[in-house]
């Protein structure tokens, strides 16, 4: 059996922009027993727990982007939205620890491969630690549908997020592989397809 250990263990990236359906598709990697960490849910935590983090939000937002201890997503959003350099100066914080906090998890993790979940990998550079990236694919009228019916959001809010990500189509190009999720094409036998290509990656590492 091989032994699979951190520092060697397959790296998959898995991204798409909002509404495209990341989180189902990792849900079924997780029900196959892969390990995934969620880049979104891991900044949220740490804004929410790393007191060096707080501090340093704090002084860049302002204090009340906090109440009781817990962060303001929307007075977050009402600051950054409007002032793009902000936003950047937010990004320059949070992704370097979620970076820091993903590799103490990989360290965790007995696996052939690991997947990490994010929306903006290319967007960061933080796909330059990562051996095989995914893209998940969703036209966009049901991108921006998923969107406003997930997070009750009005239509005009959906696209301004959308227009300050990545072009989904120039993501998808760099990408290995790109899984269909349009609730039209089956999910499950996408990912059982890349689950074996995975497999054979990761174990062929340790082929002599």
């Amino acid at each position: 059996m091989v032994d699979f250990i951190s520092s060697t263990l397959l790296r998959v990236g898995i991204t798409g922009g909002i509404g495209s359906g990341k989180s189902v598709v990792c849900q079924v990697f997780s029900a196959l027993g892969i390990p995934v960490f969620k880049a979104d849910d891991a900044a949220r935590f740490l804004m929410n727990n790393d007191e060096e983090l707080k501090l340093r939000i704090k002084a860049l937002l302002g204090e009340s982007v906090y109440v009781a201890g817990a962060l303001n997503s929307a007075a977050v959003s009402a600051i950054i939205f409007s002032n793009p350099e902000k936003l950047a100066q937010l990004n320059g914080m949070v992704h370097p620890a979620t970076i820091a906090y993903a590799e103490r998890w990989i360290t965790e993790q007995v696996s052939p491969y690991i997947i990490k979940e994010a929306a903006i990998f290319f967007e960061s550079g933080s796909n330059k630690g990562i051996d095989v990236m995914v893209g998940v694919y969703c036209p966009m009228e049901l991108r921006i549908a998923r969107a406003m019916k997930r997070s009750n959001l009005t239509r005009e809010k959906v696209e301004d997020i959308v227009a300050k990500q990545m072009n989904e189509e120039e993501k998808m190009k760099l990408c290995d592989f790109v899984i269909t999720n349009d609730d039209v094409t089956a999910i499950l036998p996408q990912v059982l397809d890349l689950h074996d290509k995975l497999l054979n990656k990761a174990y062929s590492r340790y082929i002599a």
